[in-house]
């Protein structure tokens, strides 16, 4: 028997709606398929990468949500479609050996929905690849924090020698996730310095630099917001290059195309995005970008029961704007297919008004003491410049609503809870 509603991809988007749709639904109707076997909300990720967060206490297992989420989850990536028998293929799980543990499956359905995310776009420049990390999976975050431990231990030892030892890490990109990341490194960078590492000076030694090709950071918000946010960074001494095309990227340094060269132990890429590369092989329309092609309904062009959502997904607004790539978007998509799948369910009339995104503003992190960012008006569309510690609560609540979403109010409160319990009795900082 295929199962009614199959969702592919595990993220803010596709999870929430898993989550949502299997209370109101009950057992038998919605499968959730990941490759990945526990869910961290994607933004916390840089905090993962500075060791600010820890991974092993706060990830959740799939299977424990949708055993109380009342949804069936399937342990594997998708490989294939046959959109002429609505079937998926998931493929094969393997072990660190490469032995099989799980082989492949094949998984009926009436109605797909594909959440799938994003992936990095180095655009072509030599090197990228090879040479950076980039924070799209926990296994990213979890190695650039192993990296990091590496380089301060061996620049502690050199430092007796060499007084100009140190840790010099670059970020490619002055967005969200690059400035975010900064920030995070420099409070992490103290905290590291002061356990384990006492010959290094944080701020002299542990030297981050911002390269954007943007004329300023976090292009795609307000001037003042770009302004308070590379303020901050200047304060906390990490270098802010604009208007810097990176033309190549080698083991130890960076390359922009006027010839500058910037030394780099440790790179991080966050410059741009795609969809995944096997969308392309679905036999589904696709953008340029390799995005799925979707109307305003979020079904995929020329289907009638393919839907995607999030970062993977190319969807029109009614103004004839493209919808950002941005968490709010997926949770925003995540409940529109509530309530359409929902309706059809229940065999109401079907949903006809198309997906409209709301832009509720944009928050930036600096750490666990202030952010920055806009709050949009419902009725003006005016938005508010926020920022310091009312930012920052801000900023926690999103995460809270996510969790809200996945657990319910009761075990959020707990978990909020036992987290910051927890604050005071390990490391403010992940040395393991």
């Amino acid at each position: 028997m295929a199962d009614e509603i199959v969702i592919v991809g595990g993220g803010a988007g596709g999870l929430e709606l898993a989550c949502k749709l299997g209370r109101k639904l009950g057992s038998g109707h919605v499968t959730l398929v990941d490759r990945a076997l526990y869910h961290i909300w994607k933004p916390s990720l840089h905090e993962v990468a500075a060791g600010t967060r820890d991974i092993h206490q706060e990830g959740l297992s799939y299977q424990m949500l949708a055993h109380d989420n009342k949804f069936r989850f399937v342990y594997g990536a998708m490989t294939a479609l046959d959109s002429v028998n609505n079937t998926i293929t998931v493929d094969a799980v393997l072990d660190e050996s490469a032995q099989e543990l799980i082989p492949p499956r094949q998984i009926g359905f009436s109605k797909l929905v594909i959440a799938v995310g994003s992936v990095s776009n180095y655009f072509g420049i030599s090197g990228a690849e090879e040479n950076t990390i980039s924070l799209n999976t926990t296994e990213d975050a979890e190695h650039f924090r192993l990296r990091l431990l590496k380089m301060l231990a061996m620049a502690d030892l050199k430092k007796e020698k060499d007084p100009d030892a140190g840790v010099d890490i670059v970020i490619v990109g002055g967005g969200a996730t690059g400035v975010e990341l900064a920030a995070e490194l420099r409070d992490a960078s103290s905290v590291y310095t002061d356990y384990d590492f006492p010959h290094l000076n944080p701020n002299r030694d542990v030297r981050i630099t911002i390269l954007e090709g943007a004329p300023r950071l976090l292009a795609p918000l307000t001037e003042r917001v770009s302004k308070a946010a590379t303020k901050l960074l200047q304060e906390r001494e990490v270098k802010v290059v604009t208007d810097c095309r990176v033309a190549a990227i080698a083991e130890n340094f960076v390359t922009d195309a006027n010839g500058n060269n910037y030394a780099s132990d440790l790179c991080v890429w966050s410059a741009g995005i795609k969809a995944p590369d096997f969308l392309k092989t679905l036999g589904l329309p696709v953008t340029k970008s390799g995005q799925l092609e979707v109307d305003g309904l979020l079904k995929v062009a020329g289907s009638n029961n393919i839907y995607a959502l999030g970062d993977c997904a190319a969807c029109i607004g009614p103004d004839g704007k493209m919808v950002p790539p941005r968490a709010q978007a997926a949770h925003q998509q995540a409940d529109y297919l509530l309530e359409m799948f929902v309706r059809s369910n229940k065999g109401q009339a079907a949903l006809d008004t198309p997906y409209v995104y709301k832009d509720h503003g944009s928050l930036v992190s600096f750490g666990r003491n202030t952010s920055v960012g806009t709050l949009m008006g419902s009725l003006t569309k005016l938005g508010w410049f926020v920022d310091g510690f009312f930012a920052r609560m801000m900023y926690a609540s999103l995460h809270l609503m996510h969790l809200n979403a996945l657990l319910g109010p009761v075990r959020t409160g707990v978990t909020a809870a036992a987290s910051s319990l927890m604050k005071h009795a390990k490391p403010s900082v992940k040395l393991h």
